[in-house]
């Protein structure tokens, strides 16, 4: 009998060390799963982040409703607001001015109403015709012309240049007052030829010198062979504008002894011009409203740090609000660039509803007049919310929403940065990241340039490898909802999340 007492004493002991062994595991987790910075909390934090809510982003941004969110005009400053409340409801603060969400700039606008044509005088079978163009396949109206109709020769100018401490001049021998020039874009030499050859060429590859020397010249218009829509230009009164492509160059060219192709290598290659009139005329017409007046906005917000010293540090995360507006088609501008900003959004709601206790600040700022000169990036960078001395990385989501891979423009350039990033991807992601290096010589292309200058360590996002598309989309109308991955966008949000959380508390 005492032997019995004793195995059932032996088994009730047994049994309470099982038990405490459960119950000691199970508070064990609680207070893992207690602490946010526990992998189990994060990555409750992190699956709150879904591809259905970034996909329904994208869709909104790219509606009819907000008219493809040119920087300027009341739609614009409509999304802006729509951004500004949702990042409010998640108790964010405001970082604009005077306790606002809104950074305001002076940003002039042009509306391209419709109206828009091209057409080529020819001679067929000894016959003259005139030749229609295509909207959007064969040009778009400039996004920043004068609007009224020209009919006049086109005069070739090559790059449209004229540097005279470069011994070079695109118009030296030809006369093009009261004619259409046709330019092509960019300049001889490439960052990637010779950087600091290229450093003297680059103040003549921007839009504006293009076009104002056009005006300079004489020329009332400018056939920009560059096909796409782009609002990136200044408007300069009495210059009409048109962006053309293939169709038309080729016609212009035909007949001449000349290809264009061949003329560009020979330019490229020996750096002496090869202008000429090319006895072809052109009917240009533009139906445009300039607005001088306009103001443009950046929404910036933020997530304060806990550290009392920390704090006066920052995480900027950006991506750009805005698109083309109408040209005169609704550019819808869905992964270029609702896509970033819709990655941002993920990735803000999910900081700011954590219980992570950030040491660093964190910046969310989405820009405007990035498709206008990347004008809210460069404006923001003077007057920054936290100085840009103590912004230790920019994360920058630049058309990220189609595409199986991720690109980190920049990553090389700065390995501590991205191997922050490498690490919670292989840990968490595992997606295809590719980073890279860039100098960043050329014109402003992206927000991220502006920051990379200003000296603060910085990576765009981008993404890639989706199947090619029979049609061109990188600003055009079929930017659409129906081209996006909501897939990539919810790995990239939760990426963005994850590594925001290392750098605001390490």
């Amino acid at each position: 009998m005492t032997r019995v007492r004793g195995l059932r004493l032996a088994w009730l002991l047994a049994g309470v060390l099982v038990l405490s062994s459960v119950l000691l595991a199970q508070e064990a987790r609680q207070a893992q799963s207690a602490d946010p910075l526990s992998e189990d909390r994060l990555m409750v934090d992190m699956h709150s982040i879904t591809s259905q809510t970034l996909y329904d982003y994208v869709k909104l941004m790219a509606s009819p409703k907000y008219e493809g969110r040119l920087t300027g005009t009341p739609s614009f400053d409509a999304i802006a607001r729509w951004a500004a409340d949702l990042l409010a409801s998640w108790k964010i603060k405001p970082a604009g001015d005077q306790g606002t969400f809104y950074q305001k700039f002076p940003d002039p606008y042009t509306l391209v109403l419709p109206g828009g044509a091209l057409s080529l005088d020819m001679r067929l079978n000894g016959e003259a015709i005139r030749k229609p163009y295509v909207l959007e396949e064969d040009f778009f109206p400039g996004s920043t012309s004068d609007s009224g109709t020209v009919t006049a020769e086109v005069v070739y100018v090559g790059y449209g240049t004229t540097a005279p401490e470069l011994g070079y001049d695109d118009y030296a021998g030809v006369d093009v007052k009261g004619k259409l020039v046709m330019v092509e874009p960019e300049s001889p030499v490439g960052p990637n030829r010779e950087a600091e050859l290229f450093k003297k060429w680059r103040p003549y590859s921007f839009h504006d010198y293009k076009a104002q020397n056009a005006a300079k010249h004489g020329a009332v218009g400018m056939v920009y062979n560059y096909h796409l829509a782009n609002p990136n230009c200044v408007f300069v009164k009495g210059l009409g504008l048109t962006y053309v492509g293939p169709n038309v160059w080729n016609d212009v060219f035909a007949g001449t002894g000349r290809k264009r192709d061949d003329v560009v290598r020979s330019i490229q290659t020996t750096l002496k011009p090869a202008s000429f009139a090319t006895g072809k005329v052109m009917t240009m017409v533009n139906r445009t409203e300039y607005h001088p007046e306009g103001i443009g906005s950046n929404v910036v917000a933020w997530i304060e740090g806990t550290d009392p010293v920390l704090k006066q540090e920052a995480i900027v995360i950006g991506a750009h609000l805005d698109h083309l507006g109408f040209n005169p088609l609704l550019m819808p501008g869905a992964h270029d660039n609702a896509s970033g900003a819709a990655v941002l959004l993920g990735a803000a709601q999910a900081l700011a509803e954590s219980k992570v206790p950030f040491k660093r600040s964190i910046v969310f700022v989405l820009f405007g007049a990035e498709e206008q000169g990347v004008k809210g990036s460069e404006f923001y960078v003077a007057h920054p919310f936290m100085p840009n001395e103590k912004t230790k990385a920019m994360l920058n989501l630049e058309s990220v929403g189609r595409g199986e891979s991720i690109s980190a423009g920049s990553g090389r350039n700065f390995p501590a940065l991205w191997e922050v990033v490498d690490r919670e991807n292989k840990k968490y992601i595992h997606r295809p990241v590719m980073p890279n290096s860039n100098a960043n010589l050329a014109r402003p292309r992206q927000d991220a340039a502006h920051f990379l200058w200003a000296g603060v360590p910085t990576i765009s996002f981008g993404t890639g490898g989706a199947k090619p598309l029979p049609y061109a989309i990188y600003h055009t109308s079929k930017d659409s909802i129906d081209i996006i991955t909501p897939a990539i966008m919810e790995d990239l949000s939760r990426l963005l999340f994850l590594t925001t959380v290392e750098l605001a508390t390490k």
